[in-house]
Order: C-alpha cells, then structure tokens, then sequence
C-alpha cells in the first residue's frame, strides 16, 4: 500500500490538548462547549474543562491548539473501500489517507462493491464480507477506522446466512438494490433478518449508480425499511422532491446526505427535515470513490454547503458529521464526552477568509483549514496538504 499503518505508542499515554479557542460537541443540543482543554487518557477522553479545572500533569503528549477549534473527528457515513489504501475504480492509492487530511478519522463502508470480480453468490458474498471486516480491522491506513465488511443481499439468502455474518463480526450491510434484491418484500424481509443478529442496513435512493444497479424509488424505500436512506440526494440521480418528501414522513431512519449527490436535492431534503424538527436524523457521507472521483474534503464541503446555503449554523451543521452519525450507527467517537475515544479535528478559519471566525467562515461557504488530525488520542497529521492552509495551526509542543 501507499502508506503505512501508524502504530500505536508503547505504554500508558496521556494527552492534553490546551488553548482551544472554540470546542465543538458535535452534539445538537449543545454544540459549542465551555471548555478549552482536553485530556485523554490511552486513546479515550478523560475530561473536558478549563485549564484550572482538570488535571494536565503527567502528560506524555501535550498539544497546544494556539486558539484554534476543537472537533470531533469527521465521519465519512458512505464509502466504498475495496482492499486497504487503493481503489480500483480509480485506479488511485492513498486514498483514505487524503481524507484523513480532510478531517476524517472514521469511515462506514456501504458495500465493497467495486471489488474486481465481486462474487454475487451467496458463498461468496460472505467470504468478501467477511474478509473486508477482518482485513479493515488489523490494516488502518493512517489510522483511521474504517468499518467495512458490508455484503449487498442477493436473492436466496437465508436467515442463517444474515447470522453466519453476524457471528462473524459482520455489523453492516452493503447498500440494498447493488445486489440482486431490488423488490420491497425481499429487501424487508432480509432486512429484518439483518436487525434481528445486530447487522445495520443502508439502502441505495434514486436512479442507478453502476452496472447492475437500478432506479429504487420511495415505495422500496419504505417498504424495505432499512437503518438508514443511503444518498437521500442520490448516488448520483435523485428522485423527484415529492418522494424525498415522502420519505422523509413516511419513516424515521437516517436520512444520509452524500457529496457526490445532488446538491439541490441535499438542501430540499435539509429543509424538510427541520420543518418535521428532525434534524437528528441527518448524517453525512462522500459515496466515493466513485465516477465522480475521490474526494478528500467532501464531508467538509457538504458541511459548508448545508450552513452556507441550508441556513444552518455552522456549529450545527458540524453535528450532521459527528454526533449524528455516531448515535446513529452505534459508534463510540464523534462527540466530545468523557469515555469516548479521543479522535479529534483541529481547524481554523482559511487564510484570508471573508469570514470574523471558523464558524462565520463556514456560514459564508468557505472551507476551514485543518491544522491537525488525532485518532485514539495520537496525534496523525499536522497541517492538511488538501485544504487551503489555517490562519493559525496547532502544536505539539510535548511529545
């Protein structure tokens, strides 16, 4: 692979990250913390606080954040990664590691599906399956986690298949309508079996994306009653507004916005779900790599597409692609509390922004600079090579 796995330090660890200007939650309900210090303690968060308040010393790694705004990390809720750091459909290498510098630190695969030669029979979608779980799980490019492992449902599948998976330490679905199972009944019917052993589903929304995909529209949709509507906006076609609507009211699963969807469906299906007062059901992905390409700082980008033109606050909109997902899709990172794994962001307002700060700068639709990336309480990245640069940057002033 283009990149080596960063290895954890030996030894009991203990980071402090001091002078944070501005703490984001990613909690809806209280997005912006009082606090400019945070400790971790072997990969988990310890405390949150002021200086005064909490306990710095013995500190193996400190981080001074010179100002700058604290993050959880992001969460890329729909990729498609195939074998460790490359993708085949774009034939490019170091791909994950791009997005880490966009501020990603955790990854949920929607189906390996552009794996070459990818088996669709039922022996062999659980072997993929399973194999992508367990390779993703030992092999983190740059650390982040991806949780991948996620098989597309074929005709003839079996309730004992869908536990197979599950005792096997699969816990996702790969999207349904990518496999053979296009049909409501079906679809709701494995999907079911799924719920049942602890497997989370996603099901591909709108016109077809690759060969032997196809249109699924509102009434699967709701019929098959997966976890979560993959690409609400479509993967890349989306279904006309009065289905988006009708999805959005008809159930209470996740409703996923993606990067390489459309933008105009993404703002129409924000709006409706903060006229229904859901806006904890919207969680953010890239749906790459795909034909569109690979996009490093696409969740940042949809991040400043739904403030800018949603209406949104930027310290809000931040919580669609940490908190949200988190909570959703059952994952101990993505908001900033005490016992949750210590994966952090820090970012500042691009240089020469229009905007006073981070967040104005976002409301204008700017992107931010990232200045770091820490994952299990190990810092990962300094400034980003993908975003403009930070007006002022972290440092690692202990290490």
């Amino acid at each position: 692979m283009a990149h080596e796995e960063v290895k954890a330090p030996k030894g009991p660890q203990k980071l402090v990250i001091r002078n944070i200007g501005l703490m984001l939650s990613g909690d809806l309900a209280n997005p912006i913390l009082d606090a400019d210090t945070i400790v971790a303690v072997d990969g988990k968060i310890a405390a949150i606080g002021r200086a005064k308040d909490v306990d710095t010393s013995g500190a193996t790694s400190i981080v001074d954040a010179h100002g700058t705004c604290v993050s959880p990390g992001l969460i890329d809720s729909h990729v498609h990664p195939v074998a460790g750091d490359w993708t085949p459909r774009q034939n490019q290498l170091g791909w994950i590691d791009s997005f880490l510098h966009g501020g990603v630190t955790t990854m949920i695969s929607a189906g390996e599906v552009h794996t070459p030669g990818r088996p669709r029979d039922i022996v062999g979608l659980k072997a993929m399956a399973i194999t992508a779980q367990r390779t993703f799980s030992a092999f983190r490019p740059g650390g982040v986690k991806v949780h991948a492992g996620a098989p597309c449902i074929e005709p003839g599948m079996v309730e004992q298949d869908f536990k197979d998976l599950a005792d096997a330490g699969v816990t996702l679905l790969g999207e349904v309508g990518l496999g053979g199972v296009k049909d409501g009944p079906t679809a709701r019917q494995m999907v079911a079996w799924a719920r049942k052993y602890g497997i989370q589903s996603t099901i591909h929304t709108g016109g077809p994306s690759i060969p032997g995909s196809g249109l699924i529209d509102k009434d699967v949709v709701l019929e098959a009653d997966t976890d979560v509507v993959g690409h609400i906006n479509g993967g890349h076609t989306a279904l006309p507004t009065d289905q988006i609507r009708c999805i959005c009211e008809g159930c209470k699963r996740g409703l996923e916005l993606v990067h390489n969807g459309n933008e105009r469906a993404a703002l129409y299906t924000l709006r409706v779900a903060r006229e229904m007062n859901d806006l904890q059901r919207v969680i953010l992905g890239t749906d790459a790599p795909a034909g569109s390409g690979v996009q490093p700082l696409g969740i940042l980008r949809m991040v400043s597409l739904l403030s800018s033109l949603g209406d949104v606050p930027a310290e809000i909109a931040f919580c669609f692609a940490t908190g949200n997902t988190a909570r959703m899709r059952k994952l101990d990172c993505g908001l900033i509390e005490v016992g949750r794994s210590a994966d952090f962001v820090l970012m500042d307002k691009a240089q020469h922004s229009a905007g006073k700060n981070l967040l104005d700068s976002v409301q204008l639709g700017d992107l931010p600079g990232v200045g770091m990336t820490i994952i299990d309480g190990i810092v990962r990245t300094g400034r980003s090579r993908n975003t403009p640069p930070a007006t002022n940057v972290p440092e690692v002033v202990v290490s």
